[in-house]
């Protein structure tokens, strides 16, 4: 009966990644006990991708720690994507050696070490033949967690330390002869592309409460349905996401941005707001999700930045900063955020549509590079597909006065400066870019005269 299970997870991934065939030789075991260790699943894996695997880095990083006697093994992402028959683009390795061991044992193979930071943690990064760095970690058990980090000691107990990690399908171990062992039928969930925490699901995310991000990053990666959430799982998120508040910006944005970049982005942001996450996460309580799914749904194709699509969640400038203040956004994140909610229902008077669009690329205060990626993306955001080629295409005309050009007739940098090459720039928009420096400014006198006239009526 196991040896059929086997080949029946075998056979449904594969049909289900519709990829080519993974071997699983040998028998599967159920999750067993052999005095105080819990014995694993275990199955043989051998495709085109673990063998893809074995660059000679890799092999010399194995007969190290073959030599040394230590027990090394490929852990997490890398292993679920090996069984989707995806391509790794980074490898985990996870070993009974503590690090001290480690660091002997590299020091004595003349291994070089960088980034001594992670040690505490118990990962060692080794760079191997001066080409590819490697993180290795000891296995670890939680001693202490506060929601965000651990306090952690080592151990030799594989079990012990996938027991410590969050998803079912993030605690697999493979081998380095292409065995897998699976202590909580992280395959099985696989296949049936369930996405469940390790244990108590209220237990794994007080842990680190990040994991409720984590786990709707997961959803979109391996369900193949938008919103079949198993009850159990969102009833722990809802009693425990205001654990939230604890997290950094930082980790919150990591995660929300990949949620936003994947599959059923659309759901799983209605569910997000649904377990009561929107006000954690900076989002006003009630956000726009009308409008959030007609953009996702309207502007797939043109794959609009994450903060692009958040960007319809929120209502005005206010809700804007909100949200950065929360998120630790990049000031370029920020800027582009306030452009969208600024300029998403900008209405044209010009003939052309493309005007408008060309008249903010030089009335926007902001590098020009800047500006246009934030004009492609408020298109992106109208999934107006004609018009965002027509402005990707357009051949950008350079303005041909710059500020030295009025320092030299007596203007000083500050509002006033700005205000001036504003105007000056809208002289040159409006003569559909023919108007040559010597032409504007001839009008400067006119201009200063203008900006005169306006400040002193403003401070009457």
């Amino acid at each position: 009966m196991l040896q059929a299970w086997s080949r029946k997870i075998a056979g449904t991934v594969l049909r289900k990644c519709c990829c080519l065939r993974v071997d699983f030789r040998g028998s599967a075991r159920s999750c067993s006990t052999k005095g105080d260790r819990v014995l694993p699943r275990t199955m043989k894996l051998d495709s085109p991708q673990f063998r893809a695997l074995f660059t000679p880095e890799v092999k010399e990083l194995v007969d190290i720690f073959k030599r040394h006697g230590h027990e090394l093994r490929i852990a997490g992402g890398a292993v679920r994507d090996l069984l989707m028959h995806k391509q790794p683009h980074d490898l985990d390795f996870a070993t009974t050696a503590t690090p001290t061991e480690m660091k002997e044992m590299f020091e004595n193979e003349g291994v070089r070490m960088i980034n001594t930071r992670g040690e505490k943690h118990g990962t060692i990064t080794a760079r191997i033949n001066d080409k590819t760095n490697f993180e290795v970690t000891t296995l670890r058990v939680d001693v202490v967690t506060d929601g965000r980090h651990a306090e952690v000691e080592f151990t030799t107990d594989w079990h012990t330390d996938a027991n410590r990690r969050d998803l079912t399908v993030n605690a697999l171990f493979l081998g380095l002869d292409g065995t897998v062992y699976d202590y909580f039928r992280g395959v099985e969930d696989l296949e049936k592309r369930r996405v469940a925490f390790v244990g108590d699901p209220a237990q794994r995310i007080q842990e680190d409460y990040l994991r409720i991000l984590r786990y709707f990053r997961f959803y979109g990666r391996i369900a193949v349905e938008p919103d079949s959430h198993e009850p159990e799982t969102l009833t722990a998120i809802r009693e425990n996401v205001g654990g939230l508040a604890r997290i950094s910006g930082e980790r919150l944005w990591t995660e929300l941005k990949k949620i936003l970049v994947g599959n059923f982005n659309k759901e799983l942001m209605c569910r997000i707001v649904d377990v009561g996450a929107a006000p954690f996460l900076g989002l006003p309580e009630s956000p726009d999700l009308h409008e959030f799914c007609k953009v996702c749904d309207a502007s797939k194709q043109l794959e609009p930045q994450p903060v692009t699509l958040l960007s319809a969640l929120l209502q005005n400038e206010s809700d804007v900063t909100n949200m950065h203040n929360r998120l630790k956004l990049s000031a370029y994140e920020r800027d582009l955020a306030l452009f969208v909610v600024a300029h998403r229902d900008d209405k044209s008077s010009f003939g052309d549509r493309l005007k408008p669009f060309q008249a903010l690329l030089f009335t926007t205060k902001g590098k020009v590079g800047d500006v246009q990626e934030w004009i492609c993306e408020v298109l992106k955001y109208r999934a107006d597909a004609e018009l965002l080629e027509r402005f990707r295409c357009w051949d950008v005309p350079k303005f041909p006065v710059n500020g030295n050009m009025l320092i030299e007739r007596g203007l000083r940098s500050g509002p006033k400066f700005a205000t001036v090459l504003t105007k000056l720039k809208e002289l040159w928009f409006d003569s559909d870019f023919t108007m040559t420096a010597d032409e504007l400014l001839e009008k400067l006198p006119g201009i200063l005269a203008e900006v005169k006239t306006s400040s002193k009526s403003k401070k009457a």
